[in-house]
């Protein structure tokens, strides 16, 4: 028999009206065109027509004169071939050409779904029995592209969710590349690029130990030059120069609330996609508290790993994971090291769990297998829907299991607390599963969570339906546990 589950009355749907200002660039040809077009305008017509422009999309964004002004400023590298001194231009000028290298993106107008919640480390001026939380979804827009979004909110002494209503505006961060990289780390990690060991090993004879993206790029399209006839080689030594790009960090303003904050594919790697952020709160062994997800990078043709820092959804620093536990999709850290070294759980052939041990956070090596499909709503696949809860019984893990018609169910493990991997006990039927208004959307059937909370003896679950939107569901915590146990393995 299948435990009593509550399902919140809260929903949350996409929004089309949640939009942020992008660079658009057409090509250098049209870019150049438009250049000269607006040149040539006189200073009246440039003023009636940027004018009209601002007083409009004022009302949408928060400082849009300093958007065009950064979008126009992305193009100077090509005035001087068309002989026009940028400097020397107007500002209204330079607003008017940055409107044109400007587009309006809406974020979640497709889907905002597959939310992970997470405890927020401010918890003043609340009540007893009140948590505050932190969310995240993930936000499909146009050409089904993912985007990490944002929401807060309060959990109250009855467990019912109340989530702060989104500011009226989106902003993108300001993007910073590292700029110098440890020669033994970056190789480590280009172990997973198809290449060969002569070819490899030369590019890191010609790098210093600590080396930038500048000295790279050199090496890489010196050789590219040399082996331009050998079209799989030429592509592979891309790739290098593409993990390069996957370094970066991204820093947001103070003055933007939680919501404004949204997380864009930045690198190539992920131009594609940002897919399903698993965050945890990670406490360290000295006590601090540092905040991290686990994400999937997609660029059209190939999944990369990738781990999200921070420690206040203000900063952000993003890094590839590598090593052969950081395959395919579904990886989720553990809230601490247990004896000594960081766990995670993975899902690298994409039918089993594993899991891992590490001493360094982005490295991932020997995965051991955890768990295999056993029952027949998880026959496809088995893998998490989230990190793991520490429990006094065991590590709770949330798991999705996918089953006849590729119908997508969350069930629930538990794994020993000093070896976790040694599975105490599964859940033998669904936990949740696509009820009659939970089964209609862009992926019908599928009901997926990226993490679960723990509040007031209940396990809170925040999860997608069927790729769409987000719900919520509540489940007495000492049930769950003891029907895990009494399921057993």
């Amino acid at each position: 028999m299948r435990l009593s589950i509550e399902r919140k009355t809260t929903k949350i749907y996409p929004d089309l009206k949640r939009v942020v200002a992008r660079f658009f660039f057409n090509g250098e040809a049209r870019a150049k065109s438009i250049i000269q077009q607006v040149s040539a305008m006189s200073d009246e017509e440039v003023d009636l027509t940027v004018m009209p422009i601002l007083r409009e999309f004022s009302r949408r964004h928060r400082n849009i004169t300093r958007i065009f002004e950064r979008h126009a400023g992305r193009l100077r590298h090509l005035y001087p071939g068309l002989q026009i001194d940028f400097d020397s231009l107007s500002l209204k000028r330079k607003l008017l050409t940055g409107s044109y290298f400007t587009n309006e993106y809406s974020i979640e107008s497709a889907a905002f779904f597959n939310p992970c919640i997470v405890e927020d480390i401010d918890q003043s001026g609340l009540e007893e029995g009140q948590k505050r939380v932190i969310m995240s979804f993930r936000a499909v827009g146009e050409g089904h592209v993912s985007s990490i979004a944002f929401r807060s909110g309060v959990i109250d002494k009855n467990n019912e969710i109340t989530l702060t209503a989104p500011g009226n505006y989106v902003d993108e961060a300001e993007v910073i590349r590292n700029s110098m990289y440890n020669k033994d780390t970056f190789f480590q990690s280009a172990v997973s690029i198809s290449l060969p060991d002569s070819v490899r090993n030369e590019i890191a004879n010609n790098l210093s130990d600590e080396f930038d993206y500048l000295s790279l790029k050199k090496v890489i399209r010196e050789m590219q030059q040399r082996f331009q006839m050998d079209h799989l080689l030429k592509k592979g030594l891309e790739r290098v120069l593409w993990l390069a790009d996957s370094y970066y960090e991204l820093n947001f303003s103070l003055d933007t609330d939680l919501s404004d904050r949204v997380i864009f594919p930045y690198s190539d790697a992920e131009r594609k996609g940002i897919e399903d952020a698993r965050f945890v709160k990670f406490t360290g062994e000295d006590g601090s508290v540092t905040y991290y997800a686990t994400y999937t990078a997609y660029d059209g043709f190939t999944i990369q790993p990738k781990l999200l820092q921070t420690k206040d959804f203000y900063n952000f620093k993003i890094m590839p994971l590598y090593g052969e536990g950081a395959q395919n999709k579904n990886l989720a850290l553990f809230p601490r090291k247990i004896n000594g070294r960081y766990v995670m759980i993975s899902r690298i052939d994409g039918i089993n769990g594993y899991i891992m041990y590490s001493d360094k956070i982005n490295i991932w090596e020997n995965p051991q297998l955890l768990q295999t499909p056993k029952y027949p709503w998880e026959f496809v696949q088995v893998g998490n829907c989230g990190s793991p809860i520490e429990t006094p019984e065991g590590w709770l893990i949330m798991t999705h299991g996918v089953g006849p018609m590729r119908t997508y169910c969350i069930g629930a493990s538990l794994l020993d607390l000093n070896d976790p991997s040694v599975e105490i006990g599964r859940l033998k039927e669904p936990l949740l599963m696509p009820n009659k208004d939970e089964r209609e959307g862009y992926v019908p059937n599928v009901l997926y969570s990226c993490g679960a909370l723990i509040h007031n003896d209940e396990l809170i679950i925040p999860y997608g339906l069927s790729d769409y939107a987000s719900g919520f569901a509540t489940v007495n915590l000492q049930k769950l546990l003891n029907q895990i146990k009494e399921d057993g393995i």
